[in-house]
C-alpha cells in the first residue's frame, strides 16, 4: 500500500503497509491509518510482518475459534504505529463482495486535542479539585458514560453478601465495558436515527447522577482534596502520553511538566534570595549634611522662588484683589512687592540682623540659657544628694536610741 492511493478490491486479499520513514519529533502527532469500507460486510485480521501473514494460510483450531469470534464490518479504520515497519491485514469479504482500501498519512487533530487536555488538566488539577462546578460535571459525566457499571454496583449493594447472583455481577462488569465500547463506535449512527432516545437517556442519568452528587456534596476535606488532585495530576500525564505518537518526545514533555510544576516555590525563593543579595550590595550610600553656606544659599533661592511664584499667582486673572485688600492691613505695601519692590523694610532687615545674627540678643540667650540649665541641673543633683545623707544619718541615730 502507498500513501494516499486507493485500491479497490474484489475476494478474500492479503495487504502490506511498509513504513519507510524514520519517525522524528516532526511526526509528534502524525498518524497512519488505513480505511477499508464496503457496501457489505467484512472482516479485517491484522499480523506484524508477511510471514504471520502466510501463516494465516494454515489451519488450526485457535485461528479458527477466533474467525467466528472476530466481528464483521462494512467500513473501519487500521491504526499503524509509526515505529512499525512492515504491518500486514488479510480482508475476507462476504460473497466475494467490492471494497475498497485506502491508506493515509496525516496530522491527527484529535491527539493533538488529547495532549492539550492532558497539559491543561495537570497544570489546573488543584484548582479543579477544590471547584464545585467540576465536581458536579465530572459526576454527571461519570454516571452517563459509565451507567451500566455503576447500575450494578448498586445492585451489589442489596444483594445479600452470600449469593449466586454475585457471579452475573462479576461477568456483568466486562459485559459493561464492551457495551460501553459499542455505543462509542456507532456513537454517529445513534445520534442521527436514535437523537430523541439518546437525549432522553442523558436528561434522565444526567439527573440522576446530579442528585447523587448532590447527596453526598463536594469534597470539604483536605485529605480528599489531595487525592483527587493527584489522580487528576497522573490522568492529565497520561493523555499527555496517549496524545503523542513518539514516546521519547512524551517522556521529555512529562518530565519537563514534572520539573516545572514541582519546583515553582524553590525558584520563586531563589529569585527572592537574588533579590536580597542585590539590595544588600547596592546599599545606599549616607546623605551629606549640608553647610552652613549652602544652608543659607538654599533658603535665599528658595525664598526668591517662592515670592516670585507669588507674584505670579497674584497677577493672574483668577486672583481677586479686592478680596485681598480688604484682609490686608498695609494695601500700599502689598501692592508694591508685586510690582516688584521686596518684601521686606530696611529696617527691619537691619533689625532681623541684630537680634538673630551672630553676636545677637536671641543667640546670646539661647547659649547663655544652656549654661544656666546645666548649672541649675547640677545644683539640683548636689542638694538631692545631702538631703538623702542627711536622712540616712536620722534613721541610725533613732536606731541608737
Amino acid at each position: 500500500l502507498q500513501d494516499g492511493e486507493t485500491y479497490v478490491m474484489f475476494g478474500s486479499n492479503r495487504f502490506c503497509y511498509e513504513n519507510s520513514i524514520v519517525p522524528t519529533w516532526r511526526q509528534t502527532w502524525t498518524k497512519i491509518q488505513v480505511k477499508v469500507w464496503s457496501s457489505n460486510l467484512f472482516k479485517v485480521e491484522i499480523v506484524e510482518g508477511e510471514e504471520k501473514l502466510q501463516d494465516l494460510e494454515r489451519f488450526s483450531l485457535w485461528s479458527w475459534i477466533q474467525s467466528f469470534l472476530r466481528e464483521r464490518h462494512n467500513e473501519t479504520t487500521i491504526s499503524i504505529s509509526l515505529f512499525s515497519k512492515n504491518t500486514c491485514f488479510k480482508i475476507e469479504p462476504a460473497n466475494k463482495t467490492q471494497y475498497t482500501v485506502k491508506a493515509i498519512r496525516r496530522f491527527d487533530i484529535y491527539l493533538f486535542l488529547v495532549f492539550i487536555a492532558g497539559m491543561l488538566l495537570f497544570l489546573f488539577a488543584e484548582s479543579l479539585s477544590r471547584s464545585q462546578v467540576f465536581f458536579y460535571s465530572a459526576g454527571m459525566s461519570t454516571g452517563i458514560i459509565a451507567s451500566l457499571i455503576i447500575l450494578f454496583f448498586i445492585l451489589s449493594r442489596f444483594l445479600p453478601k452470600k449469593s449466586p447472583f454475585y457471579v452475573l455481577i462479576v461477568g456483568g462488569w466486562s459485559f459493561s465495558v464492551y457495551a460501553i465500547q459499542l455505543v462509542c463506535r456507532n456513537l454517529s449512527i445513534i445520534m442521527q436515527d436514535h437523537w430523541h432516545v439518546a437525549l432522553g437517556y442523558v436528561v434522565l442519568v444526567g439527573f440522576i447522577s446530579f442528585a447523587v452528587c448532590y447527596r453526598y456534596g463536594p469534597l470539604v476535606d483536605e485529605k480528599s482534596v489531595n487525592i483527587l488532585s493527584w489522580t487528576l495530576q497522573l490522568l492529565g500525564l497520561l493523555l499527555v502520553y496517549l496524545g503523542i505518537q513518539i514516546q521519547q518526545v512524551a517522556f521529555a514533555l512529562i518530565v519537563a511538566a514534572v520539573i516545572t510544576k514541582n519546583l515553582e516555590y524553590p525558584v520563586s525563593l531563589i529569585v527572592v534570595a537574588c533579590r536580597k543579595m542585590r539590595l544588600f550590595r547596592q546599599r545606599p550610600e549616607p546623605r551629606r549634611l549640608l553647610t552652613e553656606e549652602e544652608y543659607q544659599k538654599q533658603g535665599e533661592e528658595e525664598t526668591r522662588r517662592a515670592l516670585e511664584e507669588l507674584r505670579k499667582c497674584c497677577n493672574s486673572p483668577e486672583f481677586s484683589p479686592w478680596r485681598a485688600v480688604s484682609r490686608l492691613q498695609s494695601p500700599k505695601r502689598f501692592a508694591d512687592f508685586i510690582e516688584g519692590s521686596p518684601h521686606l523694610m530696611p529696617n527691619e532687615v537691619s533689625v532681623h540682623a541684630q537680634e538673630y545674627g551672630f553676636g545677637g540678643s536671641f543667640f546670646e540667650d539661647e547659649f547663655f540659657d544652656t549654661d544656666n540649665d546645666e548649672e541649675e541641673e547640677e545644683e539640683e543633683e548636689e542638694d538631692d544628694i545631702k538631703a538623702i545623707f542627711n536622712q540616712n544619718n536620722g534613721n541610725r541615730k533613732t536606731g541608737c536610741r
